[in-house]
């Protein structure tokens, strides 16, 4: 995986159902950055806590900006149950942030807001397609195989069970 471009028409190699997990924050008061910057610090161990152990289920991630105050973060997961495994592990990094966060949103009177959405899309619900772009989104997290794999439609590619 690269940011190098790969030339021509590519589609996600994923052929199973994925689950889509958004997750990120709003800084409602910039000068609050006791109430958010421990928001947005606590995202980077547990990504590296996933990223090491390649039974977790994370499949891959990406951080976006949504505008000077909202940050976000795409998720891939394979599972939805193995994202449920992880947010509910007692000796897992997210349980002792989430109980963190929930004391700062308590006490902070709404300076940081905080988001997810979960989406269990079952296998043949998505489709993918990349011109000339480097591994991107799920295509990244599950790499990429040429677009006649899998039918040079939209339709080929979409089939719904």
């Amino acid at each position: 995986m690269g940011d190098k471009p790969i030339e021509g028409r590519t589609t996600a190699a994923r052929e199973g159902e994925v689950v889509v997990f958004l997750i990120g924050m709003r800084i409602n008061k910039l000068t609050a950055v006791r109430s958010w910057l421990p928001v947005a610090r606590a995202m980077g161990p547990m990504l590296a806590e996933l990223s090491r152990d390649p039974d977790s289920g994370l499949l891959g991630h990406r951080i976006l900006l949504g505008s000077p105050r909202v940050v976000y973060l795409v998720q891939y997961w394979d599972s939805a149950e193995k994202l449920r495994a992880y947010a509910s592990a007692p000796d897992k990094r997210h349980r002792p942030a989430w109980t963190a966060f929930n004391r700062r949103l308590r006490e902070g009177k709404g300076k940081v807001g905080f988001w997810h959405e979960t989406y269990v899309v079952p296998a043949g619900s998505y489709e993918t397609i990349y011109v000339n772009m480097p591994e991107f989104g799920l295509g990244r997290a599950t790499g990429v195989v040429p677009v006649g794999r899998r039918g040079d439609r939209m339709a080929d590619r979409l089939r719904v069970s």
